[in-house]
């Protein structure tokens, strides 16, 4: 090999060895990562470079600490946010099953469930003896895990049953009083609230000298008997509707405490006329006439006119009048 050659390969090799110990310069690309605000923002971040992250709303760091360094393989820890976790749950009325050696293990990631039980008195919403509480992306669920259980099986002054009966929490029951007697402020109702029966189930002497003025009007109906101005404590109006109208509800209301009690509905009838069965080619399959009445509830039976036959997709013929609404089949 000759002088120049040997020259030549001398500064090769000389410039990789010292290309090698100085050694490419690392750097890092800015953290593009979903639900983060990271500071200082740069377009490129050099080895030993520092942010410091926060999480939007309704995530959190997916580590202890919120600062990632540039490192030679790229960000350290990995900036990550994640849906909030579920911190120790804390609840009126109830527990979880061992809780305190679970206790260390939170805050804890969605997805997690963990059996509990409630006091005596309360229960889970489904009703059991024990439940599970689960991590959602909205906190726990159920949202309140112990509710209220009231019991009823007798009511003061007014009918009882001969057997227990469980209500939950929001549950409501109405109360048959005696002539004469109601429940609080009138009501006839009793709803099962956090503390117990709302009213209580007693039904009190309704005050005697209280009247009542003109019964509630209803749609398409009316008393039987001529409206008074003013009527006596307990005093009874019977109510009727008119023709092709169905009554729904009790047809007599009575004046207690000042108040009448809840008048009854007068549900529409169905109306079925010649073109419109015409227009779905169809025919009443028992009745024949131009223009018929059917009263709410009442079956209707149809079939198609000679020469035709059910379309694809048709409704049933048999239906009902539903408070004045009729769903049509077709013929084609």
């Amino acid at each position: 090999m000759g002088f120049c050659s040997m020259l030549l390969l001398s500064n090769i090799l000389l410039t990789a060895w010292l290309s090698t110990a100085k050694g490419e310069e690392k750097t890092c690309s800015p953290p593009y990562v979903p639900n983060i605000i990271y500071t200082p923002h740069r377009i490129i971040h050099r080895t030993a470079d520092e942010i410091r992250y926060e999480c939007k709303n309704g995530f959190y760091p997916a580590t202890r600490s919120a600062v990632s360094k540039c490192t030679l393989t790229g960000w350290i820890p990995v900036p990550r946010c994640t849906l909030k976790p579920c911190e120790f749950p804390q609840f009126k009325y109830g527990r979880l099953y061992y809780e305190e050696s679970l206790r260390p293990n939170f805050p804890v990631s969605i997805g997690n469930k963990y059996s509990y039980k409630c006091d005596n008195g309360f229960s889970p919403p489904s009703g059991y003896s024990w439940d599970y509480l689960r991590c959602t992306a909205q906190g726990w669920e159920p949202e309140v895990p112990c509710v209220r259980k009231c019991v009823f099986h007798y009511v003061e002054n007014g009918d009882s049953t001969y057997w227990e009966k469980i209500y939950v929490q929001g549950q409501s029951l109405k109360v048959q009083c005696y002539n004469g007697y109601s429940l609080q402020n009138g009501q006839d109702t009793m709803t099962c609230t956090e503390n117990g029966w709302s009213p209580p189930p007693k039904c009190i002497r309704i005050n005697s000298t209280r009247t009542c003025g003109p019964p509630p009007p209803i749609d398409n109906g009316d008393i039987t008997s001529l409206s008074l101005p003013e009527y006596e404590p307990l005093s009874s109006v019977d109510y009727q509707c008119q023709k092709y109208y169905l009554l729904k509800g009790n047809k007599t209301i009575t004046c207690r405490n000042g108040n009448w009690s809840e008048p009854p509905m007068c549900l529409h009838a169905c109306v079925i006329p010649e073109n419109i069965m015409e227009a779905h080619n169809i025919i009443l399959k028992w009745r024949h006439t131009e223009k018929i009445y059917a009263h709410s509830g009442e079956d209707i039976e149809f079939e198609c006119k000679r020469g035709y036959q059910k379309a694809r997709g048709s409704l049933p013929f048999r239906t009902k009048c539903i408070n004045g609404t009729i769903n049509y089949p077709t013929c084609v």
